[in-house]
């Protein structure tokens, strides 16, 4: 395996890598990474459809991608993803897979001309005194302290980092930042998270540090990622013949192991109440998705407040049962053993008549009903004691959405205070409860808030014990690698398996470990598209520095008397040198 960029190989296709004829997949999970591992197998490395099974506990594949319609309870959204035009993994899969909305257009065509003719911006990043602006004006209020932080945790090498959390790198005067509040309710990161994995994403997405403010620098699917993404995928891997198997529960992998030679030997698994095997040879690919973020979710409704339910589920289960076999296998308990800290509860509210939809419009400064982007991603409440944000994707969001009405996302980071207008923690809240609160903090008069949280909205509370466990506290090692050293027949996909450079929480990250795992077990000879190098970009990095600076130049910037000479004589120096045109387009002189 190894990585490459450009187009010399981007759109190439492989030789045929031998003996795939005689090997056989099985895929344990049909989250998004195992339906791109499958995808992979067939595309890339030619291996007969017949020859793929993939293994789901749920009776529908898709994983934490999800978006649905339960008659009992209504629409359902568990959360969002997204997504940016570097997800060189992403686009590398969905260029191969057929849309189910144009004819004779991929996924990424159908992606692509919806964002170029409808770009996402928002209008109304923050609000606070019950729906006014909250006047954060684009900037990001970075103090010079806060700024040096962020530049030593960007250079800072993650072996300096294991176990350290982001409150340990940054003073309190980051904590109190704009940059901060955006960062965030963005990216759902608490103080107590890693900061290994905010240095990740600072040096990830350094080039859209810009587009923070404004989420300018995202991109959506046109409806709900079940039915933009899921869907397409799945039905191109069954009109090629994989077999799915449902409501199957893999409960462990049983591997042969030494310093130098791992073979998966047998799967165990659970179906219709009854305890099976598959016996495994060398030529039988083991795909494990290992761990997530939805397990054990539980829903509410309107008077109904959602359970926590602590059960590891199979995900947890299954990886724990194989990393006590070996320590290359992983630490889950790092991840999955604190549901206190990565707890996290989220809420679908569905408009029902035309009481709400003019609050919405005058925040987000859109018509709702237009079908083009309305909030352009979420909108934060600054002064919520529940940091309670909200979005509205275009609508509808559903395919069998009525037209007269919109489905809002709902959550809260903190989800243990109590609320400024309903005195518990939302954890505690009931569909009408959580809709008072957001209509509160939307400025609809107090007198008119219960009886529109009743007859206006239909609100579906989901708790979701792991959905935080990605960002926890890690250090090297705690998460297996794609394909561990040694293993023959056994990789790691998802978000829990560890890649070099790329962050979690997003669906890059479950496609690109799909396709080195693929791609390593198999040998297929073609180069992985690399992480975007935006952190290896002076041209970026200048911009991103001018950005957080909010404009000032660098000698503006409170730097000690000597340090403050230099600079200045640099800049004189670097005068008719392209260092001195760079600084000046980037706005830092």
């Amino acid at each position: 395996m190894y990585y490459s960029n450009g187009n010399y190989e981007a759109f190439a296709r492989p030789e045929k890598p031998e003996d795939v004829d005689q090997k056989s997949a099985y895929l344990i999970g049909a989250g998004l990474a195992s339906l791109a591992a499958a995808t992979f197998l067939i595309r890339d490395a030619q291996m007969e459809g017949n020859r793929i099974h993939i293994l789901e506990e749920l009776d529908l594949p898709g994983g934490s991608l999800d978006g649905i319609r339960q008659p009992s309870r209504g629409f359902i959204i568990r959360g969002g993803r997204e997504m940016e035009n570097h997800f060189e993994c992403l686009w590398d899969l969905f260029r191969s897979i057929p849309s189910l909305e144009i004819e004779d257009a991929s996924v990424l065509d159908e992606f692509y001309w919806l964002n170029k003719k409808d770009p996402n911006f928002s209008k109304m990043r923050a609000t606070m005194n019950r729906g006014e602006d909250g006047r954060t004006d684009g900037k990001f209020a970075l103090t010079d302290k806060s700024i040096e932080e962020i530049m030593k945790l960007f250079m800072t090498s993650e072996d300096q980092l294991n176990d350290l959390r982001i409150s340990d790198v940054f003073s309190q005067d980051f904590f109190e930042s704009n940059f901060w509040l955006y960062w965030r309710t963005m990216f759902a990161f608490e103080s107590w998270h890693s900061a290994m994995e905010m240095r990740r994403y600072i040096r990830r997405f350094i080039h859209h540090i810009g587009g923070l403010p404004d989420l300018s620098a995202l991109k959506f699917t046109k409806y709900n990622q079940y039915e933009s993404l899921v869907l397409p995928l799945v039905k191109y891997l069954e009109s090629k013949g994989v077999n799915f198997y449902y409501n199957t529960t893999v409960t462990n992998v049983l591997v042969d192991t030494n310093p130098d030679r791992k073979v998966a030997k047998k799967i165990r698994y659970e179906q219709k109440g009854e305890n099976n095997e598959i016996e495994l040879s060398e030529n039988d690919l083991v795909f494990v998705t290992n761990g997530s973020i939805t397990e054990s979710t539980t829903y509410g409704s309107q008077h109904d407040v959602p359970i926590l339910n602590s059960s590891p589920g199979g995900s947890w289960s299954l990886w724990k049962n194989i990393a006590v076999q070996d320590p290359a296998f992983g630490k889950p308990e790092k991840f999955c053993d604190h549901i206190p800290l990565t707890n996290f509860v989220s809420a679908t509210l569905t408009t029902l008549d035309e009481q709400i939809p003019p609050y919405i419009e005058r925040i987000c400064r859109r018509d709702p009903f237009a079908g083009k982007v309305v909030t352009g991603g979420i909108v934060s409440v600054k002064d919520s004691n529940w940091l309670l944000s909200w979005t509205l994707n275009r609508q509808p969001h559903f395919k069998k959405q009525p037209d007269d009405q919109l489905v809002v996302w709902i959550y809260g980071l903190f989800s243990d205070r109590p609320g400024n207008y309903v005195d518990k923690p939302m954890r505690d809240c009931t569909g009408i409860e959580i809709a008072e609160e957001w209509l509160y903090h939307i400025g609809v008069p107090e007198s008119e808030i219960h009886m529109m949280s009743i007859n206006s909205a239909n609100t579906i509370p989901c708790m979701m014990p792991y959905v935080m466990s990605y960002f926890m506290p890690r250090a090297l090692g705690d998460r297996p690698k794609v394909v561990p050293d040694g293993s023959v027949n056994l990789t790691f996909i998802g978000n829990f398996a560890e890649t070099a450079n790329d962050t979690v929480f997003t669906t890059e990250y479950s496609v690109r470990t799909a396709i080195e795992a693929v791609y390593q077990l198999l040998n297929v000879d073609r180069g992985i598209p690399e992480v975007f190098a935006s952190a290896y970009d002076i041209r970026a990095l200048l911009k991103s520095s001018a950005r957080l600076m909010d404009g000032k130049k660098l000698t503006e910037m409170n730097l000690p008397f000597v340090l403050k000479y230099l600079e200045k004589k640099g800049i004189e120096k670097s005068k008719g040198t392209i260092i001195f045109e760079m600084l000046k387009e980037a706005g830092l002189i």
